[in-house]
């Protein structure tokens, strides 16, 4: 799909729904300065539910330019966006090129940029897990060392820059994810039924889907057990990856007639917004609910179920805790964290809301030079 292009205008190029919950903050910080912008979704997860429909419940405008990448080799993924997206840029020669976070398809589209010479600004610079099974860590730390503005969350992050020697310039500017709480939280309260379908009042919010979880039999088996055996009703929302794993591993059967769990498909966002308002304790393997769980809005303790995090704020914080995978580190951290209730800080380490109105500050005043 395409519309009226003008010329020198920002890219915002997103291809993933965590990417487009934090870049909608900067597509209406663009729009309340009547700047104008190109908006491109790449691909990466392209059907309607995940994309188009998820772009208009958040209210976001249509994308100026849409593609259907149909291949999950990361490999071949990465190289259809990168051809897809240097297509895009080349025919409008855009000012600056922004991308916001670590997946294959912001890898492609900064290399796309890169190669016809033209800036790339990464949203949410800076972050690093060192742990390199993850490719996530390969992304992000690739990214950054092509980009010429680096938007860094937190003050951890552009110490992380500063010490790769990167050559492009760091601003820190807090994190997107609270202003997109902010903007999006009242929205999903209006919409969202999800609490007339648990079965519990009081519960632990899980998502777990991220390869060296669930694609390790003994990590998954300590899961399951975990789970069942919580001192806290579960909400589980499966991912379709780990229902897989776990139908594999004939555990779902023993999860789903546990009286302690209740299993949900993948919640759409509006629905896990409400979820975690109103759960007790968050257990997850995911990045951005370690960010979101700080905002003032829902302000939960959170249980990293990895080895490690990208996220060290919220550990340090207060909200988080990395409690690896074994079923007896876990449930211990559980007791812990239900003491902490109303321990916890008033203020995210992630920012007062404005990251995307100081990042597009930042590319005015930066252009205007």
């Amino acid at each position: 799909m395409e519309g009226t292009i003008l010329p020198n205008e920002y890219m915002v190029i997103v291809g993933t729904r965590p990417e487009i919950v934090k870049m909608a903050p900067i597509v209406r910080a663009l729009e309340e300065r009547s700047l104008p912008y190109i908006f491109v979704h790449c691909g990466q997860h392209y059907d309607y539910n995940m994309s188009q429909q998820f772009i208009e419940e958040l209210e976001l405008p249509a994308p100026t330019y849409g593609f259907k990448v149909r291949v999950y080799s990361p490999g071949l993924q990465t190289g259809r966006i990168l051809a897809l997206t240097e297509r895009v840029i080349k025919k409008t020669r855009p000012k600056t090129v922004l991308v916001e976070g670590d997946t294959n398809g912001v890898l492609a589209a900064a290399l796309a940029a890169v190669k016809l010479n033209v800036p790339v600004g990464h949203v949410e610079a800076g972050l690093r897990s060192f742990d390199l099974r993850m490719p996530e860590e390969h992304n992000r730390r690739l990214v950054d060392h092509i980009s010429t503005h680096l938007f860094a969350p937190t003050e951890n992050s552009r110490k992380n820059l500063k010490r790769e020697s990167v050559w492009g310039k760091i601003h820190v500017t807090g994190n997107t994810v609270i202003d997109a709480i902010i903007q999006h939280l009242p929205m999903a309260e209006r919409k969202s039924n999800i609490i007339n379908e648990l079965r519990f009042k009081h519960f632990a919010l899980v998502t777990a889907h991220r390869a060296e979880n669930v694609d390790d039999p003994v990590v998954l088996q300590n899961f399951v057990e975990t789970f069942t055996e919580a001192p806290l009703p579960v909400v589980y929302s499966v991912h379709p990856r780990t229902r897989k794993r776990l139908r594999q591993q004939r555990l779902w059967r023993k999860l789903s007639s546990s009286s302690n769990v209740q299993l949900l498909p993948p919640l759409g966002y509006f629905d896990f917004l409400v979820a975690m308002k109103n759960c007790e304790l968050l257990l997850t393997d995911s990045g951005g609910i370690q960010e979101e769980a700080t905002a003032p809005q829902i302000r939960k303790p959170v249980l990293v179920i990895r080895l490690s995090t990208e996220r060290p704020e919220a550990v340090e914080a207060g909200f988080a805790s990395v409690v690896g995978v074994q079923k007896e580190s876990v449930l211990a951290a559980m007791e812990n964290a239900l003491k902490l209730k109303g321990k916890l800080p008033r203020t995210s380490p992630y920012g007062d809301g404005k990251a995307g109105k100081k990042i597009v500050e930042i590319l005015t005043k930066e252009d205007s030079r």
